[in-house]
């Protein structure tokens, strides 16, 4: 993994290749901001089997591909709706289903970096306060020994509000719930 000081941030980051796993447009705006700003070289991936229904995966897909094209952002895409396979991982589990979702993406960004000669890989979840960032830099560790490549973690935390005005200044779709059919659950049923 790689180390994130003040210090060392700016040092190591310069000119380095990044795979950014991309949940969504929205999520991607400040994370993107950042590290390009300190020189990397920043690719978004899109890759989420966990999206449902398949219209709330489109949207999501759509707004992505629309915000990196106006932005010249290069974005690879794993189009691949394979939420059965997810579900299938995650049935007699959902009290793990985060860690699980978690690891099917982290795992096919660090497979795609490795073999696109990326120096790291890392992910948007990083700046939302919903997600559970421990574990994801836990996963994201060791999904980077088991492939062979950098994981890059920063909190993006501080950025968030930020990110939320940027995505409504461009007009990007914003969801409201993280993506998976247990998450949809959730935020529905609590409004009800």
């Amino acid at each position: 993994m790689l180390s994130i000081d003040r210090h060392v941030f700016l040092v190591t980051i310069n000119l380095m290749k990044l795979l950014l796993h991309t949940c969504c447009a929205p999520c991607l705006t400040y994370p993107y901001n950042v590290l390009s700003e300190h020189g990397m070289k920043v690719w978004a991936f899109s890759y989420n089997p966990n999206i449902h229904p398949f219209t709330e995966y489109a949207k999501r897909l759509n707004s992505l591909k629309d915000y990196t094209g106006e932005k010249g952002i290069k974005l690879i895409i794993k189009d691949d709706y394979a939420l059965e396979e997810f579900l299938r991982q995650v049935v007699f589990r959902e009290n793990n289903r985060c860690s699980i979702c978690y690891r099917v993406r982290l795992a096919e960004t660090a497979k795609t970096a490795k073999s696109g000669k990326f120096d790291a890989f890392s992910t948007t979840m990083l700046i939302s306060p919903h997600q559970k960032h421990d574990l994801i830099k836990s996963i994201g560790e060791s999904v980077a020994a088991e492939f062979g490549i950098s994981f890059f973690y920063k909190d993006f935390r501080e950025g968030y509000r930020e990110s939320v005005s940027l995505s409504k200044g461009a007009g990007l779709y914003r969801q409201q719930y993280c993506g998976c059919i247990y998450s949809e659950k959730e935020r529905y049923r609590r409004s009800a």
